[in-house]
């Protein structure tokens, strides 16, 4: 068998029409404004009304079809990342697949929180560099994480936004996947997450409460920080690449913008190298780096064809995923 490459062909994306600023929470929490764009780049965010994570992946699954030129049932897999499912069985990418026509593609879901899609690349590049029968993977990020939110918990419910991102990876006669690494720290499963609904905490009928997104316990404020460029650079030596400065461009989770700047410093590199979302979108989770690749590419600031970047995203649990890619 010829040797098969991996590559990402294009992207998508896909935000609910309703804005909320930073304003909004005042009646409800206090004034947030002020801080948030201190401390964590956020302005204001996307909220879903009466949509649901697949509609949204959905809607960025075709604006990434479309830019492929490429029709739903030329979809071998789906891999769908999310943490907030439209329910908790059955898996959501078969919903997507439905709503999406993609009859002749397999489906499953992954859920490392906000790591799920630099999870997802990792799997579909492998899956194509080994299947003859995998040619063409959708991988989309999903969040719905408004849904989740107590608005009156104001550690939580300032932060979140909605959102889809998708892209296409085809098989490719030329290397486009170029290495990935995944690690996680379990210890800190407990810091954030929908801790009810699931077998260790159902919901049922005399329970009141709606699962709702908790920090319960604490975890170092550094983390990213401290996580990150270790295990960007070995990445960075894993794919081969002689130094970090070989990396074109960079995306983080956009969670904070001021972890983005400590961390690019640290790499010796220039903020040119990456872009940030936060700041108009608030933090979208498993969607947010997807988003993020796209509008970069929308507004002209890359990735450029022959450029190489890199992808790391932490979710929580905590799951942490590097992937590296040639454009």
């Amino acid at each position: 068998m010829e040797k098969r490459y991996a590559k990402i062909i294009s992207t998508g994306r896909y935000l609910p029409e309703r804005v909320m600023t930073n304003a909004e929470f005042e009646p409800l929490v206090g004034d947030v404004d002020a801080w948030l764009k201190e401390n964590v780049g956020i302005a204001e965010r996307r909220v879903v009304d009466n949509e649901t994570t697949s509609d949204m992946c959905t809607a960025a699954a075709r604006q990434a079809l479309e830019r492929a030129d490429l029709d739903p049932a030329d979809i071998d897999l789906i891999i769908l990342g999310t943490d907030t499912p439209d329910y908790i069985s059955p898996a959501t990418a078969p919903i997507l697949q439905h709503k999406l026509g993609a009859l002749n593609s397999g489906t499953f879901d992954i859920n490392s929180a906000c790591a799920s899609w630099v999870a997802g690349l990792d799997v579909a590049a492998k899956q194509i560099t080994v299947d003859i029968d995998i040619n063409n993977v959708l991988v989309v990020g999903g969040y719905a994480m408004t849904r989740f939110l107590d608005y009156h918990d104001k550690r939580t419910c300032t932060l979140f936004g909605d959102g889809a991102g998708a892209v296409v990876m085809s098989v490719s006669d030329e290397p486009g996947y170029l290495a990935s690494k995944l690690i996680s720290k379990g210890q800190y499963y407990k810091s954030w997450g929908i801790y009810t609904g699931g077998a260790a905490s159902p919901v049922n009928d005399n329970d009141l409460n709606r699962p709702v997104m908790q920090f319960l316990e604490k975890f170092p404020t550094t983390f990213n920080n401290d996580n990150w460029p270790p295990l960007i650079r070995q990445t960075v030596a894993k794919a081969g690449l002689a130094a970090v400065d070989e990396v074109d461009f960079f995306l983080f989770t956009q969670l904070n913008v001021n972890t983005i700047k400590d961390v690019m410093q640290q790499l010796n590199q220039p903020l040119e190298k990456t872009h940030w979302i936060m700041d108009k979108w608030g933090y979208t989770g498993a969607s947010c780096i997807p988003m993020a690749l796209d509008d970069a590419l929308v507004e002209g600031k890359g990735p450029r064809p022959g450029d190489v970047v890199l992808f790391c995203a932490t979710g929580g649990g905590f799951s942490i995923a590097c992937a590296i890619f040639k454009w």
